[in-house]
């Protein structure tokens, strides 16, 4: 049996969880102190609660509203009952279109592209009305809308890994024409 380690091994799934979060925590670190002074974030996919509690850390005394399909969170990163809103996020998102968030981090993607294929049809559009105009996004899916503008990534994080965009402060018709 070889015991010698190749020198360049295949990217693992491993890998890809780590430079998901590395780019998740350098990109928040980054925008965070550049966000509108008003308006809630919105944590779309809380998962474990371990981006909720960075958010938390980087923000203090700001609200931020989670929203997930089920609770899974670490109990020690569960919002309060009223930021906390459980179901598919596509429903029930929509009564907080207009809340002029200040920054909005959609955490969503599967890895399966049949599935991410049909989230990037409404994410984009969801996320682009719950931002005030000036406010933020991070994604780990592309946002491409007319009112989104793409902003460059840290140098820390590989183009395509992650996706930061702005609410243009003019918003343009979207493809609807609304």
């Amino acid at each position: 049996m070889d015991s010698s380690v190749p020198s360049r091994p295949t990217r693992t799934r491993l890998d890809g969880l780590i430079g998901r979060l590395t780019a998740q925590r350098d990109i928040l670190d980054e925008v965070c102190p550049h966000i509108p002074a008003d308006g809630p974030v919105i944590e779309l996919g809380l998962g474990n609660g371990r981006t909720y509690d960075h958010l938390r850390s980087r923000l203090p005394g700001r609200r931020i509203i989670a929203f997930d399909r089920a609770l899974a969170a670490h109990r020690s990163s569960v919002p309060p009952e009223e930021d906390l809103v459980l179901g598919e996020i596509r429903e029930t998102t929509c009564s907080y279109a207009g809340t002029c968030a200040a920054l909005v981090h959609a955490d969503i993607g599967t890895g399966y592209a049949e599935i991410d294929d049909q989230t990037v049809q409404w994410l984009p559009d969801l996320v682009a009305r719950l931002l005030c105009p000036g406010g933020m996004a991070v994604s780990g899916l592309p946002l491409d809308h007319p009112w989104l503008e793409p902003l460059p990534l840290p140098d820390s994080v590989p183009v395509g890994r992650y996706f930061v965009y702005q609410l243009r402060t003019t918003r343009r018709p979207d493809r609807t024409g609304a």
